[in-house]
C-alpha cells in the first residue's frame, strides 16, 4: 500500500510533467501589439513564459515583414535565461510602416512544449519625424506610355521592390490590365524613373492591391482582384522592380477588397478576399512553392466588398474587418485554424467601397476607417479591444467616395486621414487630435477624379509625402511634405530669424494682427493665427521639424 509520502511525490512528480508539457505562451512583445511610433531601427523582441529551443527560431518559425519593406532581414539574439527573443532589423524601417511579426506553431521549449496550434502574430506602426503637412507639389507623374493609350489608374501602392531602402511606386491599371512600376531615384526632386517595361499584365479591371512576401524569397509580391474577370492574380516579385507572370486564382463572384495573414499558425503569408455577389470571404491558404490550396470561404451577409486583416480582440491572432454594400461593418474573429467567427457588427454610415484600420487613438485598440463609395461619405468606427466597435462617425464628402487611408502626416504620433472623392474630384485630407477626432485640414483637387491616396516617405527624410493617383487623368500627383513655404516675411530666406521677429509682430499689433494675412497659419491648424503657431515657428529653429 502506498504511503502518504509516496503519493506526494507521485503527485509532484505529475504536476511536473504537466508544467513541462503546456504549451509555450507569449508573455510579452515589443512594440506592443498594435503600437503606434514604433521606432524605426529598433528591435522586435518577444517574451516567452519559458527558455525557448533557440534551434526552432528559425526564419521559417519567427519573423517580421513590413508593408513597405518587405521581409526584415537581421540578426536574432536571445536573452533572459533564453525566455526573450529579439530580431534587431540590419537596417531602418520606413517611415510610417505597418510591421507584421509571425510567429508560427513550430516553435518549441527548450522543455519540448510547442507553441499554441494557432501561431501568434502581432503589428505594430513605425514612427514618423514631425512636420507641419506643408505639401510642395512637384509634378505630376503620367502613367501613360507614349501611345497615349488609356491605362485607367484603379489602384495604387508603395513598397521597396529591390530592396535599396526607398520606396517604388506601383500602379494598379484597370484599363490596360496591368502593374506599372515607378522605381525610386534617390532624387528628391525627381523621385521616380519612367515605367519599367515590359508592363505586368493582370486581368482586366483590377483594383484593390496588397503585398505579401508569400513565397518566402525575401522579395515583395502584390496581390490583386478583377471583379470583372472573377480571378484574383498574384505576381511574385524578383527583387529589381520586374515580376514573375503572374497565377490567377479564381476565388468567387465578383472579388475586391484583401486580408493578408497567417490563418493557418504555419509561419507564412495567407491571402482572404471579399467576394461581393457571392456573400462570402474566401480564405486562400498558402502551400509553399508559389502554389495555393482550394479556397474555402466563411459567409458574410450584405455584399461584402471592403477587407482588412487587423488584431481585433488583442489575442494574437489576426482578424478580419468587412464592410458591405448594405452599410454593414462586420468582425470576424480569426481562429487560426483557416476559419472565422463572425464576432460584431455596426451600421458604417454608407456602404462601403474599402476599409483600412489603425489605432487612431492610442489605446492598444485597432479602429476602422471606411471609404463609402455611392454614399459620398468616410467613417471611423472606434474598436473596443473585444472584438466590437463604438458607432460610425461619419464625414460627408462631395461625391463617391473610394478609398480611406492613415498615415501621420505632421509627425505627431497619431494617425491622421485621408479620403479620395472620385465624384468631388478632391483628395480630403483630415487631422487627429490624437483622440480619434478628425478635424478637416486641407483639400487637394483633382486634375480629373481621384482613385487613391498613396501616403509614403518617398524621398526618404522621415516624414510622409502623397502620392495621390488620378484615375481619369491617368497621372500622379506628387505631393513633398517639407517646408519649401516658410518664409514669413518673403524675402527669400529660408527660414531666418528675420522671420522669427516678422512674425511675432502678429501678435504684438504688427501687420498682420487685424486679419489681413489670411495665409498665416504656420502649422496649418486652421486657426488664423494663434499661439500655437509660435510653437511651431520656433520649433524649426531649435531642431525641429523642417530644420
Amino acid at each position: 500500500m502506498a504511503t502518504i509520502g509516496t503519493l506526494l511525490s507521485i503527485t509532484g512528480v505529475l504536476a511536473l510533467t504537466h508544467t513541462s508539457l503546456a504549451q509555450l505562451a507569449v508573455q510579452t512583445t515589443s512594440p506592443t501589439m498594435n503600437a503606434n511610433n514604433a521606432a524605426r531601427s529598433g528591435p522586435v523582441s518577444v517574451t516567452f513564459d519559458r527558455a525557448v529551443n533557440t534551434a526552432t527560431f528559425t526564419s521559417a518559425n519567427f519573423w517580421a515583414f513590413g508593408k513597405l519593406t518587405g521581409p526584415v532581414a537581421g540578426a536574432v539574439t536571445f536573452s533572459n535565461s533564453n525566455q526573450t527573443v529579439t530580431l534587431t532589423p540590419a537596417q531602418s524601417l520606413q517611415a510610417g510602416e505597418v510591421v507584421m511579426v509571425i510567429l508560427s506553431n513550430q516553435l518549441r521549449a527548450a522543455d519540448g512544449s510547442f507553441l499554441r496550434a494557432q501561431g501568434y502574430s502581432f503589428m505594430f506602426t513605425t514612427a514618423v519625424s514631425p512636420s507641419y503637412h506643408l505639401f510642395t507639389p512637384i509634378g505630376n507623374r503620367s502613367n501613360r506610355d507614349n501611345t497615349g493609350a488609356q491605362t485607367r489608374i484603379y489602384g495604387g501602392l508603395a513598397c521597396d521592390l529591390n530592396r535599396d531602402g526607398l520606396c517604388d511606386l506601383t500602379t494598379i491599371n484597370e484599363v490596360s490590365a496591368d502593374l506599372r512600376v515607378m522605381l525610386n531615384t534617390h532624387n528628391p526632386g525627381a523621385p521616380f524613373t519612367s515605367m519599367l517595361t515590359p508592363y505586368v499584365p493582370i486581368p482586366y479591371e483590377s483594383s484593390p492591391n496588397e503585398v505579401a512576401d508569400f513565397d518566402r524569397d525575401g522579395f515583395l509580391d502584390i496581390v490583386t482582384s478583377s471583379n470583372a474577370e472573377n480571378r484574383v492574380a498574384v505576381a511574385f516579385g524578383n527583387g529589381n522592380g520586374t515580376f514573375s507572370p503572374p497565377i490567377l486564382i479564381s476565388t468567387g463572384d465578383y472579388p475586391r477588397g484583401f486580408g493578408i495573414l497567417d490563418v493557418d499558425g504555419d509561419g507564412d503569408q495567407d491571402f482572404t478576399v471579399a467576394n461581393n455577389v457571392s456573400g462570402n470571404v474566401a480564405i486562400v491558404r498558402n502551400s509553399g512553392g508559389r502554389t495555393f490550396t482550394a479556397p474555402t470561404t466563411v459567409p458574410v451577409s450584405g455584399g461584402p466588398y471592403g477587407l482588412a486583416a487587423a488584431e481585433m480582440n488583442n489575442d494574437g491572432i489576426i482578424d478580419l474587418v468587412a464592410g458591405t454594400t448594405n452599410q454593414q461593418c462586420v468582425v470576424l474573429r480569426g481562429n487560426g485554424n483557416s476559419t472565422f467567427t463572425q464576432t460584431s457588427s455596426r451600421s458604417l454610415g454608407g456602404s462601403n467601397w474599402v476599409i483600412q484600420c489603425a489605432d487612431v487613438n492610442n489605446d492598444g485598440n485597432m479602429d476602422v476607417s471606411t471609404a463609402n463609395s455611392s454614399s459620398a461619405n468616410g467613417s471611423i468606427l472606434k474598436g473596443n479591444g473585444n472584438g466590437t466597435l463604438q458607432a460610425a462617425v461619419v464625414k460627408a464628402t462631395g461625391g463617391h467616395t473610394v478609398s480611406t487611408d492613415f498615415a501621420d502626416l505632421d509627425g505627431d504620433g497619431d494617425q491622421d486621414w485621408v479620403l479620395s472623392s472620385f465624384g468631388a474630384g478632391t483628395w480630403y485630407l483630415y487631422l487627429n487630435d490624437g483622440l480619434g477626432n478628425f478635424t478637416p485640414a486641407e483639400e487637394f483637387d483633382a486634375p480629373a477624379n481621384p482613385s487613391c491616396a498613396v501616403p509614403v516617405d518617398f524621398d526618404g527624410d522621415g516624414d510622409i509625402d502623397l502620392a495621390l493617383t488620378d484615375e481619369i487623368a491617368d497621372v500622379i500627383v506628387l505631393l513633398r511634405n517639407d517646408c519649401s513655404p516658410i518664409d514669413f516675411n518673403r524675402d527669400g530666406l529660408f527660414p531666418d530669424t528675420a522671420d522669427i521677429d516678422d512674425f511675432l509682430t502678429v501678435f504684438s499689433g504688427g501687420p498682420c494682427s487685424t486679419g489681413n494675412c489670411g495665409s498665416v497659419d504656420f502649422n496649418n491648424d486652421g486657426l488664423f493665427p494663434d499661439t500655437s503657431d509660435i510653437d511651431a515657428l520656433l520649433n524649426v529653429f531649435s531642431g525641429g521639424a523642417c530644420t
